[in-house]
Formats: structure tokens, sequence, C-alpha cells
């Protein structure tokens, strides 16, 4: 029987899902990195969230790993070269919280045009103002998404019922047009979207992709939504943008650096105009987090591995 640790809190729903398949789990979600180090060797399969990153420097030159396990979406946390060099299968499960993440952008985007959390925050405040919180409808509205992978599917999907334009860009896929969206470039996004929607892993191409020269590049004042990873997004250039009124409203779920006890001071000026806007929306990294993903991440991954045939 294949032997495969698990290195982060996972929901328990994996280990039954994996004996049924066949293998058997070693649980250490408190492991720290010099252990896995000294352990790692004899296992045939290793399950990760994002503490820690999967590399050379872990597993050495001789791993006896055959696979690695994204429990999530986006591999930003594994050396895909060197696990090519290795021959070691890398899976993910971005179908496990794609729906999760579709919802949570448009909830944050209505609730961002509609002035839900400036509202909610004043009338606790015993402020009752109807006017200024008139919001706008989405309807009509020209959306953009960058990345139609399984997130910018699910949140296209989750729009298709508000009646607005939606156009979606892809460097790596083309011939998606579908009942959902249309397929256009970079630079009709950049012409024509009202709201702009990342959907888009980190890689060394796409870090700080989003900065200065990228918003100012838009023809309209957009509203920008993030829901990928925080590194995409130059935090300092986007509380420029909204500061000046370019980027008229941000819905942030990822930061470029999401400890806020350790900002420089640079991102600690940028996150402080951020948050004191209320035409801004900041949570902590939840697009994808709901009760339901946890279980479903479980599933997509589970479902991989099986097909690898390993067992």
């Amino acid at each position: 029987m294949p032997l495969c640790l698990v290195i982060d809190p996972m929901h328990e729903s994996l280990f039954e899902m994996m004996t049924g398949i066949g293998w058997q789990v070693d649980y250490k979600p408190n492991i720290t990195r010099d252990e896995i180090k000294a352990l790692h060797t004899g296992y045939d399969g290793l399950i990760v969230r994002s503490k820690t990153t999967i590399d050379r420097d872990l597993l050495g030159d001789a791993p006896t790993l055959k696979l690695v396990g994204r429990a999530g979406a986006g591999l930003d946390n594994v050396d895909l070269a060197y696990m090519e060099e290795k021959g070691i299968h890398v899976l993910h499960a971005s179908e496990g919280n794609r729906d999760a993440v579709g919802e949570y952008a448009v909830g944050t985007l209505l609730s961002l045009l509609r002035n839900i959390p400036r509202g909610d925050q004043q009338v606790r405040q015993s402020v009752w103002d109807r006017e200024g919180n008139r919001g706008e409808e989405i309807m009509g509205k020209t959306i953009g998404i960058v990345g139609y992978g399984n997130m910018g599917h699910a949140f296209a999907r989750r729009l298709s019922g508000f009646g607005c334009n939606v156009l979606a860009y892809d460097k790596y896929k083309t011939g998606f047009t579908d009942a959902f969206v249309r397929e256009v470039s970079m630079e009709t996004l950049w012409s024509e979207s009202d709201m702009l929607s990342l959907h888009i892993p980190l890689t060394a191409e796409t870090r700080m992709m989003v900065n200065g020269e990228y918003l100012k590049r838009f023809k309209k004042r957009i509203v920008f939504v993030n829901t990928a990873r925080g590194e995409i997004v130059s935090l300092t250039d986007l509380a420029e943008a909204v500061e000046q009124g370019q980027v008229r409203g941000a819905v942030l779920d990822v930061l470029e650096n999401e400890k806020l006890d350790k900002l420089t001071a640079s991102q600690r000026h940028a996150f402080n105009l951020l948050a004191n806007r209320s035409n801004v929306i900041l949570t902590p990294h939840i697009a994808g987090w709901t009760f339901e993903s946890h279980v479903k991440i479980n599933v997509a991954l589970v479902h991989k591995i099986e097909a690898l045939r390993l067992v």
C-alpha cells in the first residue's frame, strides 16, 4: 500500500477517501520544514496546502515521491521544474474551490457597487443616508476577466444572469468563447472594461504584472477585483490609482504581503490608504474558503490521485 505524507491541516474526509483508493495516510499537520527534510524518504505521495515550498532544498536529489498534491488552486509553492526533472506528478484541486471563488467575486462586486459595507456601518452608527449610498447596477456593464481557467469560468458563469457583457483574455488559451464570455485581446479589455477580475496563477511572468503602467492603460475608471494571488498586483501602485480615482473601487481578497505585522514601510502606507477607503473591500484570502470547498478540494484531489493508477 503506497504511503502519503500530509503536511498541512486537512478536512477529515481526506483520510477515508485516500484509504478507499488504496493509500495509507500519515497525517502530520504541524510538521516543520526541517522535520519534512528528515522524514520524506520512503513516502510515495505528499499533500500540501501553502505553508511549505516544495523544492530541491526540501526533497533533495533522490526523492522517493511519485506525486505531490496541492490541496487548493495555484502551484506557486511548488518548484515545477524540479518536479519534472525528478518525474514527480504534480496535482492540484482548483476544481474544488472554483464555485466558492465565483460566488465570492460576484458577491463582493455587487456589495461594492451597492455600497453595502459602508451602508451597514453607517446604520450601526445611527446614520440613515439613502441618497449617499445610492448604488449602481451591474446590468449593462462590461466585465473583463483575465484568465479563463476554472476560476474565471466559474465567475463568468455566475455573471450570466445579470445582463452584463463579459469579456475574457487568456494568454495561453484560444477559441474559448462560450455561452458565458467572449474571447478578446488584452487591448480590448483595456479599452472596454468597466470592471476587471483576475483569475490567473502567480508565476515569474505574472508577478507584479498589475502595476501603475498596466492600470493606466484602461480607458475607463475601472472597479478592480483580485481573488488570485496578491503578488500579481503592486499594492503601492494600486493604492495610488485608487487615490487618484483612476481605479474607482477595489475588492482585494489577497495582498502583496499577507503578513500584516511584517509589511514594509511602503506596503504599510499603501495598505493604510486602501484600508481607509469606503470604496475598497478587503478580506483575508477567503474567496475559496468555504465549508463546502474544504471537502470539494479533497474530492477533486483524490480523484486525480486515483486516475494516476499508482496503486
